[in-house]
């Protein structure tokens, strides 16, 4: 018990004063027993001027926080049971966790008078007090109204606050708190994801992670669920989808977007377009992002990434929209802040040639970055992360002139703030000194020096059709210097955007099907707020309204639409506030602008008009002075109207533009062109008076709240998934729980209205075609003749679904929580079946088909292979019996030659002599002789190709003709034994030559080890040929041996001897 009573042993004084937990009756007499004096704690007052969720705020950094409400004397606790005040109250919110049983002594919750909540038991009860006992052993009389129940041990660490069987604020803390510190940050709130900054590195991310998710396997709640879910409802319902990321400044709204785009990266998209989308996130990070006092890494601009898909699911493309980009910051830090981080990466991770291009140097020398005495951030390495940068930008196709050209107008813009005026008469006139800052400048920028110099100590007046030259005071000089380097940063982020848009652009892949992300600023609210919160509150209140209209609105609205018996839950609504904000002609933008366009317009003037015109709405209240505070969704805001006016003009003056247009650079041009192209409607005022400002014609809060209208509307077109994250401790130290921070964020985001209505609906919903269509199949009777409606009833009775499960309204049927996932896994485990049923009956058909062809090739190739043998035999056959036909007329044509080349011979030069015989002269003997050679060279050639042919005949003959006579043994093993000899005389000479080489008899330009192994080689190689001839010989001698019973015994002779010979001899 004092285990889990010690987590609220901290303060929590957000709790209102007056606030009470029903649920409880008073309590009924049971045994008291402990030796402890009680302490008597009665009722308190009630929340002063009735402010929603009216907190005390124990810490001035948190956005939430109201002025301090007294609960009264915090006195320790005496004998003499003083009077102590506890929360009380007559909210029925929390009727559903009315019901316990108070007579079986169970846990409960009390509030001591600081705040804390502790854990305890009742001892007793008489009448409305009780005696409760806490851990630490001491006991308290407190009333038994206050007393909140809390939940059985075995719902400790839910990962749905909706199982919660209490469902109170401190359950949901010590929920919250106990999946926290085991490193579960992730918890479902119903339709909500509620996601808590671990501030360090937590096992629940990766590529295994993510296949667990994909494939279901894991059913935790996780970014990585919420991605899926977007998915899968995006490819079934064919419409678009929305995570919309919510929560204050270091909650974790930024890394959970990118854990969120890396879900979806992993979907792939066959052309690398998931890899730029990854690597927008460094560049805008760098860009866009800053160190406050509350986050190391707060996106000081909202984005809507809207990530497109292929009919493939796959993805396609993606475009980046951002809005609001704090311009300010470029100029003036706080004291422990950082300016964006791309100056600091520049400065540190810059190489030694841009450093000198650029004439960098370190961050500690230029006057925007050292005025909040923060150049670096712990554990971050800035010049690590200018690399990321620059291979971010090369990934996103940023040419490496283009980035040049980046880097150039970032020095620039730092080498302004080192820009100095120097007074140049009595009337405080001004003008920039020629120093190492202004020619660097002019350098960067590519414009000439004293067309600089003019630019930012004169103005030109246009006055009908005369021009006068103003010269420019000391302030004025700054802030055109200021106003100089906000824009040209300011237009440098519109342009990388528009450039990674480039990159990412869909083009003819476009599918109308995307998931869109939402990352913007959480509430804030700080000692001083001024414009930019100003702006972020009223962004936030749309979007609050949007979180409203979604699960409470529509949600009720589609009930009674549906004719549903449901019984309306009051919850709060921000519209009270929004009309304040967007009232024509009386709202806060409206008299924003008005006083924005009028020459004498001030922040005073404007205060004391806000206070003229709205002190009757309820949720604006007018402070002496320059301020006014305005009573937001998440507590009260004071803000402080110094600069609001120059801050909405936000105007460039028209010299500064032309300035920029005339540059050499082709940055500087583009910036000036896109601020003409903006330049939509005229606006009077001071600065236009002065000379005219052309950069802005809008307001800045006009067109912050067109870009939120088209936000909007976009939103409203898409399924949203909501995920709040929450900030666990406000030093952003892991395993730290401020249960008092955790608290004010899940009033503020309205995470406990929407398990209460989630918990007391059916927030699953699908219409009557829809519905039959998609589980129709799943019944076991013909269903073609039936209606939807009928098919959808005769589906919930098939599966015994509980009525209480489930709603039948006339167009849509309404489910409980959980009610259709089980009717999906049901209808993909059928599929499931039905698929590995058909692949089988498939590869069964295949297999079949495969057989088949395989016999018929086999038929075919045996065919094939016979005809080409036949046909080869017998051209054999033939050409045997032609050589033998010409051996038995050899005689005849060796005669017929002869006689033949005798007929040739002309006997002119013969003659007798006297003894009667012939003599023939040399030269006809010499002729003759050539003839005869020539014919029998001739016959030797026609008697060598009757050998070869003999001898093809005779392999073909003892191939197909068993039973030869043992001539042909013989002969085989004369060339066996005769190849033999040879190869050993052989292998022996040179083996023999190589031993000498070797041991230096002989001389020889070769490397006998290398010949030794290469010989060694060859000899084997020949001896397995041989030894294979060999053995076949043998098999076919034995076989020819047993065929021939009357075999030569001269030859069984031969080979016995040759065979023992063989097997005597070694190498």
């Amino acid at each position: 018990m004092s285990e889990k009573a010690k987590p609220f042993v901290q303060s929590l004084k957000s709790m209102p004063a007056d606030y009470r937990f029903l649920g409880s009756s008073p309590l009924e007499d049971s045994s008291s027993s402990g030796s402890s004096v009680p302490v008597t704690i009665p009722r308190n007052g009630h929340l002063k001027n009735g402010a929603v969720g009216g907190v005390d705020s124990a810490n001035d950094d948190s956005p939430y926080g109201l002025q301090s409400i007294s609960n009264g004397d915090e006195s320790s606790l005496v004998d003499e049971d003083p009077i102590v005040p506890l929360p009380e109250s007559n909210d029925r919110r929390w009727s559903d966790t009315s019901v316990y049983a108070r007579k079986k002594a169970l846990q409960f919750w009390v509030q001591l008078p600081n705040g804390n909540w502790e854990l305890g038991k009742v001892l007793s009860t008489s009448g409305e007090e009780s005696v409760i006992k806490l851990p630490e052993g001491n006991v308290l009389k407190v009333i038994s109204e206050t007393l909140v129940p809390a939940n059985p041990d075995i719902l400790d660490g839910v990962d749905d606050l909706m199982q919660l069987s209490y469902l109170n604020e401190p359950s949901v803390l010590y929920n919250l708190e106990y999946r926290y510190n085991q490193d579960m940050i992730y918890t479902k709130a119903g339709p909500v994801l509620v996601a808590v900054n671990p501030f360090k590195e937590v096992p629940l991310y990766g590529d295994s992670n993510i296949e667990a998710y994909r494939k279901r396997s894991n059913q935790s709640p996780h970014v990585y669920a919420i991605a899926d879910t977007a998915i899968r409802e995006m490819i079934r319902d064919e419409v678009n989808q929305s995570i919309i990321i919510s929560g204050e400044s270091g909650a974790g709204k930024t890394e959970t977007a990118k854990i969120a785009m890396q879900y979806l990266a992993s979907l792939g998209g066959g052309s690398g377009i998931e890899n730029e989308i990854l690597k927008t996130n460094p560049i805008l990070e760098a860009f866009g992002n800053a160190k406050t006092l509350r986050n190391d890494n707060s996106s000081r601009f909202g984005k809507l990434i809207e990530i497109h898909f292929s009919e493939t699911r796959k993805i396609s493309g993606a475009k980046i929209q951002t809005f609001l980009l704090e311009k300010s910051r470029v100029v003036q830090c706080a004291e422990g802040e950082r300016s964006y981080h791309i100056f600091y990466q520049l400065c540190a991770g810059a190489s030694p040639a841009l450093r000198e291009k650029l004439n960098l140097t370190s961050a500690k020398e230029y006057n925007y970055l050292r005025q909040s005495n923060c150049y670096s951030i712990k554990g971050v390495d800035d010049a690590e992360r200018f690399q990321a940068v620059q291979e971010a930008l090369d990934i996103v196709h940023v040419s490496k002139d283009d980035q040049e050209s980046v880097f150039a107008m970032l020095a620039a813009v730092l080498w302004l703030g080192n820009v100095s005026f120097s007074i140049i008469d009595n009337e405080n006139h001004a003008e920039p000194e020629s120093d190492e800052s202004l020619s660097t400048v002019a350098r960067l920028i590519g414009c000439n020096i004293n067309d600089l110099k003019l630019a930012l100590s004169k103005r030109n007046i246009k006055v009908r059709n005369e021009t006068f030259v103003q010269k420019l005071t000391l302030s004025q000089a700054i802030d055109a210097r200021d106003a100089l380097a906000k824009s040209i940063y300011a237009c440098l982020f519109d342009w990388l955007v528009e450039q990674i848009n480039k990159s990412l652009a869909v083009g003819k892949r476009r599918t109308g099907r995307s998931i869109s992300i939402l990352d913007i600023y959480g509430f804030e609210s700080f000692n001083k707020n001024s414009f930019e919160q100003f702006c972020i509150n009223y962004a936030n209140e749309r979007l609050q309204q949007h979180f409203n209209r979604h699960l409470f609105k529509l949600e009720q609205e589609e009930y009674i639409k549906d004719g549903i018996d449901w019984r309306r839950v009051d919850f709060e609504d921000n519209q009270t506030c929004l009309r304040l904000f967007e009232k024509k002609p009386l709202g806060l933008l409206s008299l924003l602008d008005e006083e924005s366009t009028f020459p004498n317009g001030t922040d005073l003037t404007l205060a004391n008009k806000l206070m003229e015109h709205l002190s009757d709405n309820s949720c604006f209240r007018g402070d002496r002075g320059k301020t006014f505070t305005v009573a937001h969704y998440a507590g009260e805001v004071t803000y402080e109207t110094t600069g609001f006016l120059e801050k909405n003009r936000d105007l460039l003056h028209s010299d500064s533009i032309k300035l920029l247009s005339s540059c050499s650079r082709h940055l500087p041009q583009a910036f000036a062109s896109s601020m003409l192209v903006h330049s939509e409607k005229p606006v009077v005022g001071p600065l236009h008076k002065a000379g005219g400002a052309d950069s802005q014609r809008l307001s800045v809060a006009t067109k912050f709240k067109g870009q939120l209208f088209e936000l909007m509307q976009r939103l409203g077109k898409t399924t949203p998934h909501f995920i709040r994250c929450i900030k666990p401790n406000s030093v952003q130290s892991p395993g730290l729980y401020e249960q008092e921070l955790v608290l004010q964020q899940l009033r503020c985001c309205g995470v406990l209205e929407v398990v209460r209505i989630s918990r007391s609906g059916f927030p699953t919903r699908m219409s009557h075609q829809k519905f039959a269509l998609r589980y129709g199949f799943l019944l076991l009777e013909s269903i073609a003749a039936k209606d939807p409606l009928s098919v959808s009833v005769a589906i919930l009775h098939q599966f015994n679904i509980l009525p209480e499960m489930y709603l039948v309204g006339y167009t849509k049927l309404f489910f409980r929580t959980g009610q259709i996932g089980v009717l999906e896994d049901t209808r993909n485990r059928t599929l499931h079946g039905i698929l590995r049923l058909q692949s089988c009956f498939r590869g069964h058909q295949a297999r079949s088909r495969l057989r088949e062809f395989k016999r018929g090739i086999t038929a075919l190739q045996s065919f094939i292979r016979g005809e080409k043998i036949r046909k080869d035999y017998t051209e054999l056959l033939r050409r045997h019996r032609a050589c033998s036909a010409i051996q038995s007329y050899v005689k005849t044509i060796r005669g017929e030659l002869v006689r033949r080349c005798g007929g040739d011979i002309k006997y002119g030069g013969t003659k007798r002599n006297e003894s009667g015989e012939v003599l023939v002269q040399a030269s006809v003997l010499s002729e003759l002789q050539r003839r005869v050679l020539r014919t029998e060279a001739a016959l030797r050639e026609k008697e060598e190709e009757n050998d070869i042919l003999r001898q093809r005949l005779q392999q073909y003959d003892n191939r197909w003709t068993p039973g030869r006579s043992g001539s042909v043994g013989l002969s085989v093993i004369s060339r066996l034994a005769e190849e033999f000899g040879q190869r050993a005389q052989v292998f022996g000479d040179d083996t023999k030559f190589l031993m000498e080489v070797k041991s230096g008899k002989v001389e020889a330009n070769l490397s006998p080890e290398r010949e030794l192994r290469r010989l060694k080689q060859m000899f084997e190689t020949w001896k397995k040929d041989y030894g294979g001839r060999l053995r076949e010989t043998k098999t076919i001698l034995s076989r020819l041996g047993n065929e021939e019973t009357g075999g030569s015994p001269l030859v069984e002779r031969v080979k016995t001897k040759w065979w023992g010979r063989l097997r005597s001899t070694r190498f």
